[in-house]
């Protein structure tokens, strides 16, 4: 009797064993990860805008030793603590000598500019955030540079080797792109071309010279410099075709070609594009291989459309586009950047929604870019400069910037808006983005895990199932100005295999249970009550 009793126990223990082992996602097709995967897919990157950050001498112009000084303030390389952002890559805007104040007008793509100091000042910041598990990644500006550049000056001269870097001709061709833009500018007797403006002049990169030229800057900065690759700016506007001057087939082919390059030199290098243009087309340079990723502008505008509107329908249905468009969520995603109104005054200064915001762009597949001040929730209308304001670390003098010059004024609303206020403050903006993002950098189902559109009985309602391997997560948010009692959800067709338990692991809401389909989908009704108005919430599906 005692061994019968031995070998069924042996056998209960064996199945509860195999049970444990058993995947909660079923072998299904739908599960695809975007060709090329690399350490960006489980990035969370930060913009900076190196003049406006942090001033570590006092002459009103943020640094790179200031940035240095602010490191731990983004990722102090210790998964315990809560004083961090916890964010692993920075895109610094332009570091580049420059002739103004933003750095898109380049007139030495090898020195960094002296107010942001040194390329010894850049080495040890790359070294400091490589030692926090931080990546860095530079602007390139490679379409054109500044009228001041040592290139654009010899090209003056029609005997000059440099002549053939840009455009010039001598019978002043038209005057104006279809929007009114005058893109060809007169200097003496002949024209050359810039298409932003006559300070800009566009390099030819039909020219072999430039592109072997812009092929060793690229070097210098990835192999010597070590960053991590590059955000391109401007990128459809590199080669004209006659009158077409945005994504041409030239443009196209360059771009294979440099990214191709790069990759032979150093397997992991990053690229991200300005493709600023509907997501088809930005989508085109992802799926040929062209750039790592391009920045989602519709989605931006499907974020923001959404929370301002109070329903789910703008981002529902460009996420259905743009996650297979995109090689399977291989898009850079984004609230605003250095070129848009701050996303808090799109939102109208309303912190619920910029709640909201925040939560939309750190639960969607691809890889979230955060703008600095964002996640404070910093304020900024155009003109460009008012966008591009001081960091508010503090009250009093300065914001906390610095010393008592800035290069612009702060914001007038530093004394209430600033990180010393929210840091502490369980419920502030900066501890939702930190929640956020370590929840993020925590799950596998959210920072590469597969994306399934989850149909809501109520408009106000966004839900999606992330799905990875090994783990699914149900994400839930009312949008709306009213609490839901009950919401109803349904997925035709998913990954899921047997019954789960529905744990919620951000936000508050009722644990639950589901049994999936057949067809690995599901249906709730009933089960998922009490969603407060403008709250997500995050669910953990466990399987039973």
């Amino acid at each position: 009797m005692k061994r019968i009793l031995l070998i069924v126990t042996l056998f209960v223990v064996l199945a509860l064993l195999l049970a444990a082992c058993q995947p909660p996602i079923r072998e299904y097709s739908g599960l695809k990860q975007p060709s090329g995967a690399g350490w960006w897919n489980e990035a969370v990157f930060y913009e900076i805008f190196v003049r406006s950050f942090q001033d570590s001498d006092g002459d009103g112009n943020g640094d790179l030793a200031g940035i240095l000084e602010k490191l731990d303030y983004l990722n102090d390389g210790e998964p315990e603590t809560h004083t961090d952002l916890g964010v692993t890559a920075l895109w610094l805007m332009p570091v580049f000598t420059s002739d103004s104040y933003h750095g898109y007008d380049v007139m030495d793509y090898y020195n960094i500019d002296p107010d942001y100091g040194t390329l010894v000042d850049f080495r040890t910041l790359v070294e400091a955030a490589h030692a926090r598990g931080t990546r860095v990644i530079l602007d390139l500006v490679i379409n054109h540079t500044s009228v001041r550049h040592p290139w654009f000056v010899a090209s003056q001269d029609p005997a000059s080797p440099y002549r053939d870097w840009y455009r010039w001709s001598d019978e002043g061709p038209g005057g104006y792109y279809e929007d009114g833009r005058v893109v060809w500018h007169s200097l003496g007797e002949d024209y050359y071309y810039g298409f932003f403006w006559s300070g800009m002049p566009d390099l030819n990169f039909s020219n072999e010279e430039v592109t072997s030229k812009m092929m060793d800057i690229a070097r210098f900065w990835a192999l010597d410099m070590n960053v991590g690759g590059f955000r391109i700016d401007a990128a459809r506007y590199l080669i004209e075709n006659g009158q077409v001057i945005s994504d041409t087939p030239e443009t196209h082919a360059w771009f294979a070609d440099f990214y191709a390059k790069l990759r032979a030199i150093k397997p992991d290098i990053y690229l991200v594009g300005e493709v600023w243009s509907d997501s088809h087309e930005a989508a085109t340079y992802v799926a040929s291989r062209e750039l790592t990723q391009t920045f989602d502008f519709d989605l931006s505008t499907a974020i923001l459309n959404s929370v301002n509107s109070r329903k789910a329908g703008s981002i529902n249905t460009v996420l259905s586009t743009d996650y297979p468009l995109f090689d399977y969520g291989n898009l850079a995603v984004f609230l605003t950047n250095h070129d848009m109104p701050r996303s808090m005054s799109q939102f109208g200064g309303d912190a619920a929604k910029a709640r909201l915001g925040a939560f939309l762009l750190l639960t969607s597949p691809g890889t979230p870019y955060i703008y600095y001040g964002e996640e404070i929730g910093m304020s900024g209308q155009k003109p460009d400069e008012m966008i591009r304001t001081p960091m508010q670390w503090t009250d009093g003098q300065a914001c906390g910037f610095g010393q008592s010059l800035t290069w612009e004024d702060p914001n007038s609303d530093c004394d209430s808006v600033n990180v010393s206020i929210q840091q502490p403050d369980a419920d502030s903006l900066w501890n939702t983005y930190r929640e956020l993002i370590q929840l993020r950098q925590t799950n596998p189902a959210l920072s590469k895990g597969n994306y399934y559109p989850v149909q809501a009985d109520n408009p106000a309602v966004y839900s999606a199932l992330r799905v990875s391997p090994d783990q699914a997560i149900l994400l839930i948010a009312n949008l709306g100005l009213k609490d839901i009692n009950s919401v109803g959800l349904a997925l035709e067709e998913g990954p899921l295999m047997g019954r789960y338990r529905i744990i919620p692991i951000y936000g508050e809401a009722q644990e639950s249970q589901v049994i999936a389909t057949a067809q690995g989908g599901f249906t709730l009704y009933d089960s998922i009550r009490d969603i407060s108005a403008l709250q997500a919430v995050v669910f953990l599906l466990e399987p039973r």
